[in-house]
C-alpha cells in the first residue's frame, strides 16, 4: 500500500496541531466564506491563507503543485462564463463575432473563482500537513468518529495515488493494442470518458475486495478498538480553530463594510 506523507515542516507551529482542529478550522473558514458572491471576502481570504502558510511550514512552490487542478477548475469557469453567461450588463470590453465580454461578466467570474479558491486551499493546506494515520487516529480519540469509518476512509486515502497510476497503465495497454485518438478531439474526449470509466470500475472492485479484507482481519467488531499514538486537543488547537472563525468573520465585515461604502466612493 502507497504511504502519503505530509509535505510541511515537522517543527512549523501550525503543522503540528491536532488533525482534527486544523480540519475544523479549514471547515470554520470555509463555509463562512459561502455567505458572500462579494468578490472582497474571499479575496481577503486568499490573502490570508497565503499569509499564514509559512506558518504551516509549506513552501508555495508546493501548494501551487498541489493546487494545480484548482486554477485548471477558474480558468474552466472563466471560459465558461465569457462564452454562456445569461447576464451581460457593463461596460463592453472585447466584441468578437457572438462573443461579447462584458465588464459584469468578469466581475462575476473573478467572485465565483475567488471564492473557489478561498474555499479549497484550507482543505488542501490540511491534507498536506496531516498525517492520514494521525488523522484517522484524532476522528476516533477526538472527534468521537466510529473506528469503522475512520479506518476506512484512512484505507482509501492511501489508495488514491493508485489511480495516477492506473490511469496511466490503462492508456498505455490501450495505445498498444492500437487505440490512440491521434489528433481527433472527439475520439481523444471518447477515449478520455472510457478511460475514465474503466478506472472508476477498477476504484469499485478495489474497494470492495479492502473491506472484504478488513472485515475478515475484524475491523467491523463492535468490540472497542484500542490506540497506538495518542492525539490531544490542547488549548492552542481550540485558539487555532476561534482565531479561523475569527478571520472569516474579519472578511466577511469587511466586505459588507466596502459594499456600504462603495456607493459613497463614487
Amino acid at each position: 500500500m502507497i504511504v502519503i506523507e505530509p509535505v510541511a515542516a515537522p517543527g512549523a507551529p501550525l503543522a503540528r496541531r491536532n488533525p482534527v482542529a486544523k480540519l475544523a478550522a479549514a471547515l470554520v473558514f470555509s463555509v463562512a466564506l459561502i455567505a458572500t458572491l462579494d468578490p472582497v471576502a474571499p479575496a481577503i481570504a486568499i490573502a490570508i491563507e497565503l499569509g499564514v502558510l509559512p506558518l504551516f511550514g509549506v513552501r508555495y512552490r508546493v501548494l501551487a503543485r498541489r493546487a494545480w487542478p484548482l486554477l485548471a477548475g477558474a480558468a474552466g469557469i472563466v471560459v465558461t462564463l465569457v462564452l454562456f453567461a445569461a447576464d451581460r450588463s457593463g461596460r463592453v470590453l472585447v466584441e468578437a463575432g457572438p462573443v461579447t465580454v462584458t465588464s459584469g461578466v468578469l466581475l462575476t467570474a473573478l467572485g465565483l473563482v475567488l471564492r473557489m479558491l478561498a474555499v479549497a486551499l484550507p482543505g488542501v493546506i490540511v491534507f498536506a500537513t496531516t498525517d492520514p494515520t494521525d488523522l484517522a487516529d484524532a476522528l476516533i480519540q477526538n472527534a468521537k468518529a466510529p473506528a469503522r469509518f475512520a479506518i476506512g476512509a484512512l484505507a482509501a486515502f492511501r489508495l488514491v495515488p493508485l489511480l495516477g497510476q492506473e490511469w496511466q497503465m490503462i492508456s498505455m495497454a490501450r495505445r498498444a493494442r492500437g487505440v490512440d485518438a491521434g489528433r481527433n478531439p472527439l475520439a481523444r474526449l471518447r477515449l478520455f470518458v472510457s478511460t475514465a470509466f474503466a478506472l472508476l470500475v477498477g476504484a469499485i472492485r478495489r474497494g470492495t475486495r479492502l473491506a472484504v479484507a478488513m472485515d475478515a482481519r475484524g475491523f467491523d467488531a463492535g468490540t472497542p478498538r484500542t490506540v497506538a499514538r495518542r492525539q490531544r486537543f490542547t488549548t492552542a488547537d481550540g485558539l487555532l480553530i476561534a482565531g479561523a472563525a475569527a478571520l472569516a468573520g474579519g472578511a466577511l465585515a469587511a466586505s459588507i463594510l466596502l459594499g456600504t461604502f462603495r456607493p459613497l466612493l463614487g
